[in-house]
């Protein structure tokens, strides 16, 4: 799964990992400094790979820099946040579509499972335990699509929504509607409801789905991390 370290042909592809990875869990956080000088010792590395992998991880969005010199962890404004997340949703739905018509059974025997299994960190209401078992539950989806490309830009906007979206996850406590929703898209799946399986996809990604829900995911988010 993409939390596990893979092999790297190239020094700038271990320092972009790395750093990709900080700011998908939140070691990272919009506005945060890249330190150059502290990523070359640590890795003890020059500081041709180190520029190398900020140079894509710029070019992705995930970091920009700043007219005074230096790179920061990039922040959106809440236009930007809301379009990309609409977008995710959008793409997220089609990778379960793409699952009702390519999913294997082992696949779908490996969802179930994963899903049961969850029972407890629901009931115990353990934010972190979801957050890893939901990451879990959404790459079984992908690999099934048979499509890297598509999970390639999932995965890249998840990054750069993932502080925004992990704060207003745990500020509105979604967890039991999350888990039902997961039952849903298993079952659309399942049955191999194309249009059912994009639908309940969608449902679950949306930042909210009324006005009073959005407006307290919009009040949620700490205005310091915002692009102004």
């Amino acid at each position: 799964m993409s939390f596990i370290q893979p092999e790297f042909s190239k020094a700038s592809e271990k320092i972009h990992w790395f750093i990709e990875q900080d700011i998908k869990n939140g070691v990272l956080l919009p506005g945060d400094s890249i330190d150059e000088i502290s990523l070359a010792r640590k890795h003890k590395l020059s500081q041709t790979p180190i520029r190398e992998a900020l140079i894509k991880l710029q070019t992705q969005g995930l970091i920009k820099s700043q007219s005074r010199g230096g790179m920061i962890v990039a922040k959106m404004s809440l236009q930007q946040l809301l379009s990309l997340w609409e977008l995710l949703a959008e793409l997220e739905g089609i990778a379960a579509k793409l699952a009702c018509q390519r999913m294997q059974s082992t696949e779908l025997a490996q969802l179930k499972d994963l899903h049961k299994s969850t029972v407890s960190i629901v009931e115990s209401e353990n934010v972190e335990g979801w957050q890893k078992s939901n990451l879990l539950f959404h790459e079984i989806i992908y690999k099934s699509t048979r499509n890297p490309y598509l999970r390639q830009e999932v995965l890249r906007i998840r990054t750069v929504t993932g502080y925004y979206r992990r704060h207003a996850f745990g500020a509105l406590g979604q967890i039991q509607t999350s888990f039902e929703q997961h039952e849903k898209i298993i079952e659309a799946i399942e049955s191999r409801d194309i249009e059912k399986a994009f639908a309940a996809m969608n449902h679950h990604m949306l930042p909210a789905n009324n006005s009073t829900g959005l407006t307290n995911f919009i009040v949620n988010i700490p205005q310091e991390s915002l692009a102004t």
